[in-house]
């Protein structure tokens, strides 16, 4: 249920293991991509905001069962990577994940974000993937043919979250969502 879930932003070590199991639980990722993503988590630990690193995490009854990561881009005044939104297999499907992904854009436009970019596989297994993004608003900017490897090409989307154009908020890891 929608008021079954929580929302916090800080990391703790115990996202350590949620964020890997979570990840392992969808069947699509490589141990080298379930390792990337709970080094996301270990960065953030480690460095805090100055990772660069903001994650936004879904609890239901004290676990997490969903999660997003997401940073401002280097050398650009207010465009950001969403990289990594996945949702606990045994809770797929329950509209855990266009909550994550609204309430990511929300931090990112309190952020001083106005753009967010996502990118995902081309292959057969990531086409539930890029219907998500394309359902929850985001416009398909380009592919990269055989990019990860013959065959499979990468996509990225993009989707314009308007903020108050009176708010102008430098590039900063700073400031907590």
């Amino acid at each position: 249920m929608k008021s079954d879930i929580r929302y916090r932003s800080e990391a703790r070590a115990s996202d350590v293991e949620s964020v890997r199991e979570i990840v392992a639980s969808t069947g699509f990722f490589s141990e080298a991509e379930i390792e990337i993503a709970v080094e996301l988590v270990d960065e953030r630990l480690a460095k805090g905001l100055e990772s660069g690193y903001h994650f936004l995490f879904a609890e239901m009854g004290g676990k997490v069962v969903g999660y997003s990561c997401f940073g401002p881009i280097p050398a650009t005044q207010s465009s950001y990577d969403l990289y990594w939104i996945a949702v606990h297999a045994e809770c797929r499907g329950g509209g855990i994940g266009r909550r994550i992904i609204a309430a990511s854009e929300t931090a990112i436009r309190e952020l001083g974000g106005r753009r967010v970019y996502a990118e995902t596989s081309g292959r057969d297994q990531y086409r539930p993937t890029r219907a998500f993004y394309l359902a929850c608003g985001y416009k398909e900017e380009a592919v990269l043919k055989d990019f990860y490897a013959p065959g499979d090409s990468k996509h990225f989307f993009v989707k314009e979250v308007p903020g108050n154009p009176n708010i102008q908020i430098p590039y900063t890891r700073n400031r907590e969502l």
